[in-house]
């Protein structure tokens, strides 16, 4: 038996699994205090079907209080960054292009280093502990509390970054270090700048984590506490101190997987409707298709994996204007839906007024919208439909009809039929599919560095990959006989010597059984 939490900007949904089966799923409003807001949603959970915490063997919690964080640049911890790649790299040098409010929060300090790797591994330069010593020092003195290191290459070789995080950790034992080999991909401003999100970022998710772990023991549930990452797996908590970066974008990720658990599709698309927006994804193999390109974070750019989402300004609250013919959002009442639309007596006329009015959705009082012109709720209407038909055309890849699953709150919104659609599901649970995908998500590993590959031995490179994916699975708390390669590419890089290769591979296992 598993509990799903899924903390959204306007709910935060719960669900109960037992084996295959969902006994219950809630829907409670999403509160600042992380930890209150899910105790009171376990309480909902509990009155919605009994059970004795006892029975509990894991509880998984996805949350963008990380995000959120980062996008307000509020509760940002003091970072300094030191990237070791002197005498190369000096042109650029670390929070180069990031948006001034959210350096100005974390008190941004810089330092570059001598360091780093070529990509076969060689040497650019010897690392200099007395320079990073001095580094770490001043940086302390001028209110630094976390350490994000980078260094050229370091997917290949990671030697100079732990070599440096043991420098600091022996100056300043107390202060959390982020090694960018652990969270980016090859790509050296963008995988700095993911480390250093991470980094800023620590001291809120010790007191998160925390918090998450105090309001289940306050229930008297004390099994195994997992959280979401944005690849469609689990982290334990120890995991989730260390990199909660892992968790941005884990929201559209678990409605995703449970779309796919409660469709039984491995490869489709799904549309998820919330409050406020509409996330739209693919699903391949059962997993969200990774974005290709770095991402921009709150105007950051990245390249740690993140699912390929496109968002759009539509939801069960967005408000509906007949100035100039008709606008649907992208402003929305979000979580004050239930007060400020019309069917349940406020004074918003909202997307979810106008599919009441047209028939297409049984919420609040129909009564309330009975007065509006029939031509403008059609209107209206067709301005939903044909954005959210336009949003899923746009993640196809090819001119093949695909089959939609359509999940969240403000499903209603997805119409019957799209001429780019072969059919569209609406599976049972729908309203709550990213606490259930959170409850089913699987424990993952993965490998994506550079390989030189021998003429002729490119199978044992790519064996020796999937070893590594499986390791790192099993090391993530994965059972060893669950685990299978989900995932593998391989992309020749033509301007490295060599006969140089990109290589990911992603595994993925269950959980033990904890009884």
């Amino acid at each position: 038996m598993k509990i799903g939490i899924d903390v959204g900007g306007t709910n935060t949904d719960a669900v109960l699994i037992d084996g295959s089966d969902v006994l219950a799923g809630v829907k409670s409003p999403t509160m600042s205090d992380v930890g209150q807001g899910i105790t009171g949603s376990l309480r909902r959970l509990q009155s919605a079907h009994s059970f004795d915490p006892a029975d509990i063997d894991a509880v998984m919690i996805g949350t963008t209080h990380f995000i959120n964080a980062l996008v307000e640049a509020e509760r940002l911890a003091p970072t300094a960054a030191i990237r070791l790649g002197l005498p190369a790299t000096g042109g650029l040098p670390p929070f180069v292009g990031w948006p001034a409010r959210i350096t100005e929060a974390l008190h941004a300090l810089p330092y570059m280093c001598h360091g780093g790797h070529e990509f076969d591994g060689r040497e650019i330069s010897p690392i200099d502990p007395d320079e990073i010593r001095r580094a770490a020092q001043d940086a302390v003195a001028k209110g630094a509390r976390s350490f994000a290191i980078s260094s050229v290459f370091s997917p290949v070789n990671s030697e100079f970054e732990q070599r440096a995080a043991e420098i600091i950790n022996a100056e300043f034992p107390e202060l959390p270090v982020s090694l960018s080999n652990e969270i980016g991909r090859v790509g050296l401003l963008e995988r700095e700048n993911a480390t250093i999100i991470n980094a800023a970022l620590r001291e809120l998710s010790a007191d998160v984590c925390s918090s998450l772990d105090q309001s289940l023991v306050a229930l008297n549930i004390h099994a195994p506490l997992f959280l979401s990452q944005n690849d469609g797996t689990l982290m334990d908590v120890d995991f989730a101190r260390k990199y909660p970066v892992a968790t941005f974008a884990s929201g559209p990720t678990n409605s995703m997987r449970g779309a796919a658990y409660l469709s039984g599709l491995k490869d489709c698309i799904v549309v998820d409707v919330g409050g406020t927006t509409t996330d739209v994804g693919v699903l391949q193999s059962g997993f969200p298709r990774e974005a290709a390109t770095e991402i921009e974070v709150a105007g950051i750019r990245t390249n740690f994996r993140m699912p390929d989402v496109l968002s759009v300004g539509l939801g069960g609250g967005s408000r509906i204007r007949f100035d100039n013919g008709v606008t649907v959002g992208p402003d929305s009442v979000g979580y004050r839906v239930t007060e400020e639309a019309l069917v349940f007596g406020g004074k918003t006329l909202t997307a979810t007024d106008i599919m009441v009015a047209a028939g297409d959705a049984e919420i609040g009082d129909p009564g309330l919208v009975s007065h509006l012109d029939p031509s403008m709720v059609k209107a209206a209407k067709v301005e939903i439909y044909r954005r959210i038909a336009e949003t899923v055309d746009r993640m196809r890849t090819s001119s093949d009809l695909v089959p939609v699953v359509a999940v969240g709150g403000g499903a209603f919104l997805v119409p019957e039929q799209m001429a780019c659609a072969s059919d569209v599901a609406r599976p049972g649970h729908s309203g709550v599919a990213n606490a259930i995908g959170a409850a089913i998500a699987q424990v993952g590993g993965e490998v994506d560095r550079i390989f030189a590959i021998p003429a002729g031995k490119r199978e044992e490179v790519l064996d020796q990959a999937r070893e590594e994916a499986i390791s790192k699975a099993v090391a993530a708390g994965a059972k060893a006989s669950t685990v299978q390669i989900v995932e593998i590419d391989e992309l020749p890089l033509a301007y490295l010597p060599g006969n140089a290769s990109r290589v990911r591979v992603k595994a993925v296992g269950d959980l033990p059984a904890s009884k």
